[in-house]
């Protein structure tokens, strides 16, 4: 019989209705689950993470769920109790959610998690993300103390690299790219080139009601809701293309933030648009992007879909993440977050368009690119799971 290890997945989600946290998830998962059988080892996986969406993504008996609250925290049969039946943690910490700028709350509760493991005395691992920002002098000293303790601390770029050795010098600090390029999908590539030019648009549902209200806290220098509108009007007078309107982050009870309904004003708006039926997870969502022509998204894990599936794609940066990430694999095509009026947006777009194949060929060498570093993780999980089940 193989031996079995058991490993925490902290911060993950197989239900969240962003599905960019799911296609952290998921491909982490296959990543993981791949090393241990390289290993010889039989893996269970327990997924640690606060309560979202109601349907599950997955229908594994080997993968469970645990429900992080405030309840589950201060009881001794709750996360301390399951953290300690673990061999080893997987912290992916939601992709960006370990920084200052998401609130004290949501910092609180990965910060504590992060040092319950430690003090269990159980190897923690923090998976491919982005590090930081943290800019407010009251989060620093309680990060470094995470970081430091921590078994390894993966960033998912380089800027977060430098961040983590700024901040946490005795850190022991590895560079990958984001799991979310080993995500695996259908892949419908062989649809591309049809009659239509199907043209893929992803409203960030957050960016375009900052637009809208006129808040723009990213600091966005188009205004991103015209540019949608515009780049719609613009598709929808043109015979030979068609609008996809595709979604990727739901959330029901938070609409600022909510990608559907956004894709149901502008589908009322532009009714020769077609508008995507919302997807049953972000494998479904992948498969579609890569029957796309060209993909112009607000949500970075909807670029990284079409990336990793040879879809030509113009992100629309409202983070450092982007150009972290991206920069890092050679992949310039992008609208940024300074340096670009709305006007200049919308022609760029339509040129990008224009040049699709040369964005797709780009997008195959950037993928090309991830596959080294993703090596990197995965060796180093090798470490952390054969030193686990062997007590070192």
């Amino acid at each position: 019989m193989r031996k079995k290890i058991k490993v925490g997945l902290l911060w993950h989600s197989s239900s969240s209705g962003n599905l960019g946290v799911g296609a952290l998830t998921l491909a982490n998962l296959a990543i993981a689950r791949q090393v241990a059988e390289d290993l010889d080892l039989e893996p269970e996986f327990m997924i640690l993470g606060m309560r979202e969406g109601e349907i599950s993504y997955l229908n594994d008996p080997r993968v469970t769920d645990f429900t992080i609250d405030t309840r589950s925290l201060l009881s001794p049969s709750g996360f301390w109790s399951a953290i300690g039946d673990q061999d080893c943690v997987l912290d992916i910490g939601a992709g960006d959610s370990f920084a200052d700028i998401y609130g004290p709350r949501r910092f609180a509760f990965l910060w504590l998690t992060k040092m319950m493991t430690i003090a269990r005395r159980i190897p923690l691992l923090l998976s491919p993300q982005t590090i930081g920002p943290f800019t407010k002098p009251a989060y620093r000293p309680f990060a470094k103390v995470a970081l430091s303790r921590a078994d390894t601390v993966v960033a998912r770029d380089q800027l977060s690299l430098d961040v983590l050795r700024q901040l946490a010098p005795t850190a022991k600090g590895l560079l990958s790219v984001d799991v979310a390029f080993a995500l695996p999908y259908v892949d419908r590539s062989a649809e591309r080139g049809g009659a239509k030019v199907r043209v893929g648009v992803n409203v960030s549902g957050l960016l375009f009601n900052e637009a809208d209200s006129g808040r723009n806290r990213f600091g966005l220098e188009v205004h991103y809701a015209e540019l949608m509108r515009r780049l719609l009007r613009d598709i929808e007078a043109r015979p030979d293309m068609e609008a996809h309107l595709i979604t990727h982050a739901t959330h029901p009870h938070i609409l600022w933030d909510d990608d559907r309904s956004v894709a149901d004003k502008l589908a009322e708006e532009f009714p020769s648009a077609v508008r995507v039926a919302d997807f049953a997870g972000p494998s479904e969502a992948k498969s579609y992007i890569s029957a796309m022509d060209f993909l112009i998204a607000g949500r970075m894990h909807a670029c990284i879909a079409a990336l990793s599936s040879g879809t030509p794609v113009v992100p629309v940066a409202y983070s450092r993440k982007f150009s972290g990430l991206f920069g890092m694999l050679g992949y310039g095509w992008m609208i940024p977050v300074t340096g670009t009026s709305t006007d200049e947006a919308l022609v760029y777009l339509h040129d990008c368009i224009a040049r699709r194949d040369l964005l797709a060929r780009d997008s195959l060498e950037s993928f090309e690119k991830a596959r080294g570093p993703l090596g990197v993780y995965a060796d180093r999980l090798r470490d952390l799971f054969s030193a686990s089940v062997s007590g070192a």
